[in-house]
């Protein structure tokens, strides 16, 4: 009787390890199997990311080529790049651009209504600081850019300039009609009201130091900085500040470069 019971028991223990051993190796295959499964989604997921990362690299090329070769219809549009649009000497905008929506920043002073909330939550948080300043200038039309180059030159003449060196002068710190920045409602004079005139000393008000400082935390930059006139044509005008959203700025001013330079535009 007792080997009857002990035969038996040996039975079912075989029974078991087989059982178990079954399930040990299908418990083997399931894991291996979600191992590699595993593995798959993940350099599935990392060629993806890689494949999105160079989508996205060879869209700012792209956007950063329109915002030099075609500033009118990038500045008209609403996709992405819009904020980059290159106007200068090189890059002339068309006469008859004016912004779709215009935003009143200050009296008689509109920009671009796109980018009316950083203008005005830099300008808030520049009080908040316990600064003083205000948008001089915002949006000139064509006719208007020629009435202040028209003056400024001018002013040259009756100092005793020629025509001709008037012109040179006057270009070299204001923009030709046609190829201002002021034309694309994106750009803005801010000066403290501690100190109203346009000079270097400008830069040295607690406002434009704050401002050349904070100011591509809201997508500006300083468009104009010292030492820069080879690139940009202009002289250093430490009031002189463009929207050209806020990854570009980070970028621009990280790498202590122009527009021009960000672009790569000749």
């Amino acid at each position: 009787m007792r080997k009857v019971n002990f035969n038996q028991r040996l039975k079912r223990v075989f029974l078991c390890g087989v059982i178990m051993g079954a399930a040990a190796g299908i418990l083997i295959t399931v894991l291996a199997a979600g191992i590699v499964i595993n593995k798959k989604e993940a350099e599935a997921e990392s060629q993806y990311s890689k494949l999105q990362q160079t989508n996205e690299e060879l869209q700012l090329q792209i956007n950063k080529y329109d915002a030099s070769h075609n500033n009118l219809e990038v500045l008209a549009g609403n996709e992405d790049g819009w904020a980059l649009a290159l106007v200068n000497e090189a890059h002339p905008l068309d006469t008859s651009y004016a912004p779709a929506e215009m935003y009143e920043v200050e009296s008689e002073r509109s920009v671009d209504a796109r980018i009316r909330e950083p203008l005005d939550r830099m300008l808030s948080d520049a009080e908040a600081a316990g600064l003083s300043m205000y948008v001089a200038s915002a949006y000139r039309s064509y006719d208007q850019q020629r009435t202040v180059f028209n003056a400024t030159m001018q002013d040259w003449i009756n100092q005793g300039y020629t025509p001709l060196d008037a012109y040179d002068q006057t270009r070299q710190s204001v923009a030709v009609p046609g190829t201002s920045e002021h034309a694309t409602g994106l750009a803005v004079d801010i000066i403290s009201t501690e100190y109203e005139a346009l000079d270097d000393r400008q830069g040295d008000t607690a406002e434009q130091q704050w401002l050349m400082e904070h100011c591509w935390e809201y997508g500006f930059i300083l468009r104009y900085p010292p030492d820069k006139a080879d690139v940009t044509g202009i002289i250093f005008e430490p009031w002189h500040y463009r929207y050209v959203g806020e990854n570009a700025a980070r970028e621009i001013h990280e790498q202590n470069i122009t527009l021009e330079e960000y672009l790569g535009s000749d």
